[in-house]
């Protein structure tokens, strides 16, 4: 199979410094889109483990267990699910922009 190439876009004049993007090969755009995707499966897996194993289907072990005074299964199911969500945002954004200076691609 040829290499394929982009074409870079041509300056509009609208913020971006004058600057053209990139050329990307084929191969290159697909190892970006593998790379997100497997960053975002194994955030997705965390959240599975910590919203639905944790707070539902692991209730009964994790009630002996205390988080501060209330039980853990209670907590992972009314506040720990929601905290661990919104910290997956952030390091969602973190690795994303690692990724995207590793690609050449970052703002």
């Amino acid at each position: 199979m040829a290499k394929q190439t982009t074409k870079p876009k041509p300056a509009s004049g609208k913020g971006g410094g004058g600057k053209s993007r990139q050329t990307w090969t084929v191969e290159k755009a697909k190892a970006y889109w593998r790379r997100n995707l497997k960053i975002i499966g194994i955030l997705l897996a965390i959240w599975f483990v910590v919203s639905y194993l944790f707070g539902i289907l692991f209730a009964n072990i994790l009630y002996g267990v205390p988080i501060g005074q209330i039980p853990a299964s209670f907590w992972f199911a009314q506040q720990g699910a929601i905290i661990t969500f919104v910290i997956l945002i952030f390091v969602y954004c973190w690795i994303m922009d690692r990724v995207d200076k590793e690609f050449d691609v970052n703002e």
